[in-house]
């Protein structure tokens, strides 16, 4: 039974369906948010922001808030700098990569609207409010920095003077012979590629409850994290704390998508406050907060370029990429990431030899910019297929075949990309071909023509993407950062038989605990619903990286999968004690132990664990009992594993409104081994209905003095269930062999090309007028300009 793989387990949950273990719970309304948090003498803290997008602060003036009844403290960011220290967000290996150090709370200067400049502190939240509007602030505006296309001009003011100039990033990549391949070619099309900034829009906003106690000289905070171990040590590290006195603890989270991964100003302030009042200190964002200070993503301008043979085969590709982050780069992960991402990803799929890129990352006054679901890839995939389908155009072929013709095949691997990606296994033409299928294209082209004989112009578009998954120390280790590659699991079999399992991976709402428990119970033998699961707690858990870059189940799984085989061959060395047997002899079934031939019952868990833990005296002298498991994994044959898949995007396109109506969505993954289905896919929705909402909807407006224009709920479009098309989903697998589940990330593959199948199937809809929209989000405005009937 040791050898046999995941899938040929006897009883099995993995591949399977099965129902998450806190499901009852959270619809029954008793999940535990840190906003549902109270302690014993607990304030709350409001803080007070700028208004303007660039200030000089010149006085506070807090004695009228502070003589209120209720208020604890009015605290500035010179006096909280004593008690937290400033960091600067950059890592090592992207070089060249600077930024300013940033504080809790602005000390001198507030760069961007909504930055806080002072917090108020009071016994209940209403109260902190009421104050903070008697606090009075005298600034003196700045020049603001606001459009990245003139951030490097001389013109320009310097943010950060210290930096010299308003370049936080720069990198080039310059593959294979670009200048002759587009001297070669028989068709060249180019394009500017322009992205919205947008933002998550968690159902849950962030919040902070930290709890310095003096008599243990101890924090514990309570947060919504992605990753508690990275909370814990920089916490400690700008609080003046060994790591040992921090615990971060993280329950039931309302969403994350990468929003709550990363190290937040007021969350600092929260705890520093703590530390500085001596009692607990709680902080939940507003609606109106969260817009101007979460972080955004995606503010991209491409200029991009391919060249085409009439045969169709693709040349080559050339990019500039163009991106404005914020005044600061975000603490740890950065605000190059995306940038990188999207160097590395573009023409990812396709079998091209020489590619030619540049970015720029600057700064501006604007809110930071930093990882999202994603990260980089809805931009890279809609540039390339942006221009394969402009290449299409220009030598009359049609998109599938363009594609069918340049994908990478799917014997060729492994294979290096001109950017230094390493793909192990992927799929591309047979997800192609399962797509096609799934979509019924031949009969959509047909009906297509059809209608727009009548008027109605709809339109088909397609977009390959490859996915970066189960990421090892290549992405933030190498740098600096101290983000653990690696997740560990701890599994205990109780007094009861029961099995006792904690992970450094954290439940987000995508699922964790279920797929940990199945893989648990299957490595083990016993039944799922004796599996508990717990996980954030940095005084319980092992140590590991949490939820980011769809690395749960691939790395936090192949962890549980390890600890399970080895708690499995430790109860079989106290049962073969017990029965005085082999433990080849016996199996674990359900629960029990058999016999490994008859199957027949010899022992159940329970009867097991009684003997060990209340009769040791009844075993073999000199035998101890190890009813305990731990174990850590972390890839490394490959930096990344990377995941591949095609989405199609089905959709009408009214001339008079330049509105779009979705009709249909189609996304076939490659996600390795599939370890629950159901989860799998509704990722994958998940993940597509915030690629639409890219498309279609989302975008954070800014004027040009750096204001947001529509940091609210009224203002601020998100797709709705009513918008939504129906969302079919396939599989292709392809395991990666790095692992013994061969289970890859699936959570960012949906948002991965959407924007871009359905730009591609705008731009199919609206061929017979010869214009061609590379903008989004796609809004009625943009498209009827693009028509010329605004």
């Amino acid at each position: 039974m040791t050898g046999l793989s995941p899938l040929d387990r006897p009883n099995s949950y993995i591949g399977r369906s099965v129902p998450r273990p806190n499901l009852a719970r959270l619809l029954q309304g008793r999940g535990l948010y840190v906003s549902d948090l109270v302690l014993p003498r607990m304030a709350h803290v409001v803080f007070i922001r700028s208004p303007y997008a660039h200030a000089r602060i010149l006085r506070i003036d807090r004695d009228a808030a502070f003589a209120m009844p209720g208020v604890v403290a009015v605290v500035t960011g010179a006096e909280l700098a004593a008690v937290c220290s400033p960091w600067v967000g950059v890592l090592s290996h992207l070089k060249g990569l600077k930024s300013a150090p940033q504080h809790a709370i602005a000390v001198d200067v507030a760069c961007w609207q909504g930055e806080a400049v002072a917090a108020v502190v009071a016994d209940s939240r209403a109260t902190a409010e009421d104050a903070a509007e008697h606090v009075v602030v005298d600034y003196e505006e700045l020049e603001p920095v606001t459009d990245m296309r003139t951030a490097l001009d001389a013109a320009t003011p310097v943010i950060h003077a210290s930096l010299g100039d308003n370049l936080a990033f720069e990198r080039r990549i310059d593959a294979g012979a670009v200048d002759a391949a587009f001297a070669a070619a028989d068709a060249v099309a180019e394009a500017e590629f322009i992205f919205g900034r947008h933002t998550g829009v968690t159902l849950e906003p962030r919040a902070v409850v930290a709890d310095w106690r003096p008599g243990e000289e101890r924090l514990t905070v309570y947060q919504g994290s992605q990753a508690p171990h990275m909370v814990q040590n920089i916490l400690a590290l700008h609080l003046g704390l060994a790591e040992q006195q921090v615990r971060v603890v993280c329950k039931d989270v309302g969403g994350s998508f990468g929003v709550k991964v990363h190290i937040y100003p007021d969350e600092m302030a929260t705890a520093a406050l703590s530390k500085m009042l001596r009692r607990p200190v709680k902080y939940v964002a507003d609606r109106l907060e969260s817009f101007v200070t979460d972080i955004h993503a995606r503010d991209h301008r491409v200029k991009g370029r391919i060249a085409v043979r009439n045969d169709g085969v693709i040349l080559g590709f050339e990019i500039d990429d163009l991106t404005g982050i914020g005044p600061y780069s975000m603490y740890p992960r950065t605000s190059a990431i995306e940038a990188n991402q999207v160097v590395n990803l573009v023409g990812g799929p396709y079998a091209v030899a020489n590619y030619r890129a540049r970015t720029r990352v600057v700064f501006q006054n604007k809110t930071s910019m930093c990882q999202y679901r994603g990260v980089g890839h809805p931009i890279a995939c809609s540039v390339t297929e942006g221009l394969v389908d402009l290449a299409a155009a220009a030598i009359g072929m049609d998109p599938v075949e363009i594609r069918r013709l340049n994908l990478i095949r799917d014997d060729a691997y492994p294979c290096v990309s001109p950017s230094g990606m390493r793909f192990e296994s992927l799929s591309h033409h047979a997800a192609l071909d399962k797509l096609l299928a799934m979509m019924d294209y031949d009969a959509l082209r047909a009906e297509q023509a059809s209608l727009r004989s009548s008027g109605i112009h709809r339109g088909i578009g397609f977009a390959s993407f490859v996915e970066v998954t189960n990421p090892s120390a290549a992405f933030y280790g190498v740098g600096g950062a101290r983000i653990s590659s690696q997740d560990g699991v701890a599994l205990r079999l109780d007094a009861a038989g029961t099995i006792v399992c904690q992970t450094s991976v954290t439940e987000q709402g995508q699922g964790a605990e279920a797929v940990t428990a199945q893989v648990v119970a299957t490595a083990v033998g016993t039944r799922l619903e004796d599996v508990r699961v717990m996980s954030g707690d940095t005084d319980v858990t092992p140590y590991g990286g949490g939820t980011w870059a769809s690395r749960a189940a691939g790395i936090g799984g192949e962890a549980a999968w390890q600890a399970g085989k080895q708690l499995r061959l430790n109860i079989l060395e106290v049962a073969a004690s017990i029965l005085q047997c082999q433990p080849t002899a016996l199996d674990i079934r359900d629960g029990r132990i058999v016999d490994a031939e008859g199957l027949m019952e010899r022992l159940t868990l329970a009867e097991l664990a009684r003997i060990t833990y209340f009769r040791p005296d009844t075993l073999p002298p000199g035998f101890q009992a190890e009813l305990m498991a731990v174990r850590h994994y972390v890839p490394r044959n490959y930096p990344f594993a990377f995941t591949n898949g095609i989405q199609a995007s089905h959709l009408e396109v009214e001339l008079d409104t330049g509105m779009i109506r979705l009709l249909g969505h189609w996304v076939v993954e490659d996600c390795g081994t599939i370890l629950n289905p159901q989860l799998v896919d509704e990722q994958v929705r998940g993940g597509v209905v915030q690629g639409l909402g890219a498309a279609l909807f989302e975008h954070c407006r800014y004027d040009e003095r750096g204001q947001m224009l529509n940091a609210s709920m009224a203002d601020y479009l998100v797709p709705m269930a009513a918008e939504m098309p129906d969302i079919a989903v396939g599989h292709i697998v392809s395991p990666t062999a790095d692992s013994e589940l061969g289970a890859k990330g699936a959570g960012e593959a949906g948002t991965a090309g959407a924007a871009a199948a359905v730009a591609n199937a705008v731009n199919d809809a609206l061929m017979p007028f010869g214009v061609r929209v590379t903008e989004i989000p796609l809004t009625p405005e943009v498209v009827l300009r693009a028509l010329g009937r605004i």
